[in-house]
């Protein structure tokens, strides 16, 4: 039996949840492909779970001191996650912690409402656990317009009903996480698990671990291959007690049309845009509701709500509202956001609105997860530092994974098979991930994939590749090609020393502007853009016909008008092009072709 839920259990839950959730935050991003792949699904559940966490108060010491309960820390937790929410994970994630809270208020036998179990209670620690994980579930179940199985709900289901049972409800969370495959067909297409499914996994066994338990030994599975499938495809898990399930259709191994991440859409038609605001709805009293989840609202708000949900539905599909207590955080996926954002002034007042593209199904995710690109048969995953990268290679029909992500074998992996194509080529872009790249190429080998590593030692050599890429041409024709238009691209770099160290040209101090050519610092200068000419200079004194300068977050403005004057006047022949790359770890990238 676990030790009791009080505040100082939720506050070890907030340190092991957190650093769970980091250590699993890429291959999240990676395997992201469900309702849409954007490939954030990790991005979101770490960054709102650390704002809980942050938000929870400190143990309070001294004479007659006492420590507030565990559903104060739960509820605290949900204020923060609810106002920090990001993307539809993050918003069900607030919703279940909310949940959670109210759970534990909820009068059961053994448990008197809004005080943790009596220490060395067993069974009391259990009917609280109890309590809460199915608070959660119901809380996350009702904030979703139409659930759906296979996602981050099944999981918090199953591990409801274990706890009810007085099973291990990390175990069941496992078990539903590796079925989840056989319960939407773009997993299974994709050989992977869902994402949010596997974040609530990691943060459950997180919670158990805090209660004093043993969490599962195995590695928590990434996708359908891995240990602990323990349920056939097609399998369905139980869902939690009175949840509002998928109606006629939305079986095990089907796409549900207008679901999103509990319920969204799979296809490449889906809305464009992701909306997300916070509502302040006039007329709820100050109870400790749950949303959803049974928490009493003031006639006022309780209409509103339904009134906004009747009217953002209709508009698209992921649409998921939480909270309570005056206070609700909104999030849907649709083709007109300003229609979105006008349903929520007819409900209350909305503020710190977010608007952002999504992409389809075609186009890939925005910087992180990777997805098909057009050719069916024959796809590039191309590893990139930054977002405006990121556009740079799906326009020329890339995958994209991002640069954090790739260091891991299975997230290269997982990007591999998401582009659904029997022929890969993979571009690492960067000396260090070769070995990694070559890893997740020979895994692809085993499972049918052709898969070939073009070895790209930076960006501007990946970008090189790809302007020669061809699909229609034979698969060993077309890496060569690419392969010999990255080894005759030079690159070179200019970036800030982040501390003092040795280098081949010298020793530098943190904040010196560097000048690398072909991986090496060739000078130490204290301004970018003579750092740049110097850099360009040596690059092309071999020759050259075209220099591409790819901007990063920190390039200074005029930089690239500043050189391509100086490419102009001082090697006529030469041609230049300028990307917006946006990436964070150099100001300037620079090809020379």
């Amino acid at each position: 039996m676990p030790h009791p839920l009080d505040a100082a259990a939720v506050r070890r839950w907030c340190t092991l949840g957190s650093r769970s959730l980091r250590a699993h935050c890429a291959r999240m991003d990676a395997i992201n492909v469900f309702p849409v792949p954007d490939g954030d699904t990790g991005t979101n559940l770490c960054l709102t779970f650390e704002a809980a966490a942050e938000a929870v108060p400190g143990p309070v010491s001294g004479p007659g001191a006492a420590d507030v309960t565990a559903g104060a820390a739960l509820r605290t937790m949900a204020r923060a996650a609810l106002l920090e929410a990001r993307g539809n994970s993050g918003t069900i994630l607030a919703e279940y912690l909310r949940g959670m809270a109210h759970g534990l208020n909820t009068p059961a036998p053994g448990h008197t409402p809004g005080t943790a179990p009596a220490p060395g209670t067993a069974s009391g620690s259990a009917v609280a656990l109890a309590a809460a994980l199915r608070g959660g579930a119901r809380a996350a179940y009702d904030a979703v317009a139409h659930p759906v199985e296979g996602t981050m709900l099944t999981v918090a289901a199953a591990a409801a009903d274990a706890a009810g049972r007085g099973d291990d409800p990390a175990a069941a969370a496992r078990r539903a996480l590796a079925a989840t495959p056989g319960q939407l067909g773009a997993l299974a297409r994709a050989g992977v698990v869902d994402a949010g499914a596997l974040g609530l996994t990691v943060l459950l066994g997180a919670l158990w671990t805090a209660l004093g338990e043993d969490a599962p030994q195995e590695p928590v599975p990434s996708d359908a291959t891995e240990p602990g499938r323990e349920q056939e495809p097609g399998a369905r898990t139980p869902a939690a007690p009175e949840p509002v399930l998928p109606g006629p259709g939305a079986g095990a191994g089907e796409d549900v049309p207008g679901a999103g991440h509990a319920g969204g859409s799979a296809s490449g038609s889906g809305p464009e845009f992701e909306v997300m605001y916070l509502l302040e709805a006039e007329g709820a009293d100050a109870t400790d509701g749950a949303g959803g989840a049974g928490g009493a609202e003031g006639p006022g708000a309780a209409d509103r709500i339904a009134a906004l949900r009747a009217r953002l539905d209709p508009l698209g599909d992921s649409l998921v509202i939480g909270g309570g207590d005056g206070l609700w955080s909104v999030h849907v996926h649709v083709h007109d956001a300003g229609a979105a954002v006008e349903a929520g002034l007819a409900a209350g007042r909305p503020h710190r609105i977010r608007i952002a593209h999504l992409p389809s199904a075609q186009e890939g995710p925005a910087a992180c997860g990777a997805a098909p690109p057009p050719a069916p048969g024959r796809a590039v995953v191309a590893v990139v530092p930054g977002a405006g990268l990121a556009g740079l290679c799906r326009e020329a029909g890339a995958a994209t994974l991002s640069a954090d992500a790739a260091a891991d074998r299975d997230a290269l992996l997982a990007a591999v098979r998401a582009t659904g194509a029997s022929e890969v080529a993979l571009l690492p872009n960067a000396t260090e991930l070769h070995p990694v790249a070559a890893r997740a190429a020979d895994a692809a080998r085993t499972e049918g994939i052709r898969c070939a590593v073009i070895p790209t030692r930076a960006a501007v050599q990946g970008l090189a590749a790809l302007a020669v890429h061809q699909p229609d041409r034979r698969f060993d024709e077309d890496v060569v090609t690419m392969t010999s238009a990255a080894g005759a691209t030079r690159y070179g770099e200019v970036t800030l020393a982040a501390r003092q160290a040795w280098t081949s040209a010298g020793v530098c101090q943190a904040g010196d502007v560097l000048g690398l050519v072909e991986g090496d610092v060739a000078l130490i200068g204290d301004d970018i853009l003579q750092a740049a000419k110097d850099v360009l200079g040596r690059m092309l004194a071999p020759g050259g016909e075209l220099v591409t300068l790819v901007l990063g977050e920190e390039a200074p403005d005029g930089l690239a008008a500043e050189l391509e004057k100086h490419v102009k006047a001082a090697h006529l022949a030469v041609d230049t092009l300028v990307y917006t790359g946006r990436q964070h770890d150099a100001p300037l990238l620079i090809g020379v072709e």
